[in-house]
């Protein structure tokens, strides 16, 4: 049947060897398959004694990969190329192609055992994890990258193992340059993409959790890919932005150095507001919130018009989403005690209507006058 299906001619004695060849390379499978139990057996004892996060994630990262790629090199070992045996040499070369595979998702597990070890050593969690951003941010990003040149070097690699595929790449060598030009074209937005992922990780111009101001909408970096960045905005919508984008276009990120802001309140009120008193508040208020950081406040006349003066509260917070909160705090706050205890210096509109005291007296007078007719 295989003779007439591939167009291969084997002889009784071939088939037999053949069978001695394959019978090798199972057995040589099933040992690799007993190493990676006995193997990984072990490993999981002692990560389960030693209690350490990074370990467990060590193991479970890479023992997938390990299925594949222990039975698959005991195999290679067994497998010995025969030339006189085309099924052999296709048996074989099936193998090569599983090897490949194997060390590629090998290569795949590492990066994401390198991205648990950095996960591990800084902690995101804490309320100041600038420094744990940046270089998080730099691992998944390099991650990411490095995914995707070990599937573009397998891929090459297994199309290596075919003779006309090298054939092929002989070829195309000899005609490099249309074809870089061609390639370069075609693959410009992508390779335009992972350059400024690469920027953006080198010159940290972004983080992951990072504030920032977009097209007008406010919200958090959630995540950075070889391609796009997701912002969550405040309202849990996601805004997904080309990374490129944030190369080539100014944006406001609030928390490049620092996660600490400072917030502004506008109060316009009348010329009869007592300044000090409205400050000696503001300090009370500020005193009172959970939100302030204690470290800095003012409240200074920044504006007068012809009708109104404007006071601008300034107070410092931890953070930009303390630095909200305490804003409308102090709005709420500051807007009432106004109401309660100065309400004559809330705005209001002044006029002067001449006449009205002149008709007033008229009146007066026209009714004097009909009193005394009566009389």
């Amino acid at each position: 049947m295989l003779n007439d299906l591939f167009g291969i001619e084997i002889s009784t004695a071939e088939w037999g060897a053949a069978g001695l060849w394959a019978g090798g390379v199972g057995v040589a499978a099933l040992i690799g398959v007993a190493l990676h139990v006995i193997i990984f057996f072990i490993l999981r004892r002692v990560t389960k004694r030693t209690e350490g996060e990074t370990d467990t994630s060590i193991v479970n990262r890479i023992s997938g990969a390990a299925w594949l790629l222990l039975p698959t090199v005991a195999a290679l070992i067994v497998a010995q190329p025969k030339d006189a045996m085309p099924i052999v040499g296709m048996a074989r070369h099936m193998i090569v192609i599983l090897m490949i595979i194997a060390v590629a998702w090998m290569l795949h597990a590492l990066t994401y055992v390198l991205n648990d070890i950095v996960r591990a050593k800084y902690d995101m969690s804490v309320k100041d994890n600038l420094h744990a951003r940046k270089i998080y941010t730099k691992i998944s990003v390099f991650r990411k990258i490095a995914t995707v040149l070990i599937v573009i070097l397998a891929a090459a690699a297994i199309l290596m193992t075919f003779p006309t595929a090298r054939q092929l790449g002989a070829g195309i060598l000899a005609s490099a340059g249309i074809a870089g030009i061609v390639v370069g074209i075609a693959a410009r937005p992508t390779l335009s993409n992972l350059l400024a992922g690469l920027q953006i990780a080198l010159t940290e111009t972004l983080t992951l959790d990072d504030v920032v101001v977009i097209k007008g909408e406010w919200g958090r970096i959630e995540e950075i890919t070889s391609t796009y960045v997701v912002v969550r905005i405040w309202d849990l919508r996601r805004l997904v932005i080309p990374i490129g984008w944030f190369v080539e276009n100014p944006f406001e990120n609030w928390t490049r150095k620092t996660a600490d802001l400072l917030g502004t309140v506008f109060l316009h009120c009348d010329y009869r507001v007592p300044v000090e008193d409205v400050r000696a508040q503001l300090k009370r208020v500020l005193d009172e919130s959970e939100h302030w950081d204690g470290e800095s406040w003012g409240l200074q006349v920044t504006d007068s018009t012809d009708r109104t003066m404007s006071l601008r509260c300034l107070m410092s917070a931890p953070d930009s989403s303390a630095a909200w909160n305490l804003r409308c705090e102090v709005r709420e706050k500051m807007i009432g005690w106004l109401q309660r205890e100065h309400p004559d210096s809330l705005p209001r509109v002044r006029a002067e209507v001449e006449g009205i005291a002149f008709e007033e007296d008229a009146g007066e007078e026209s009714g004097a006058r009909g009193d005394d007719a009566s009389e």
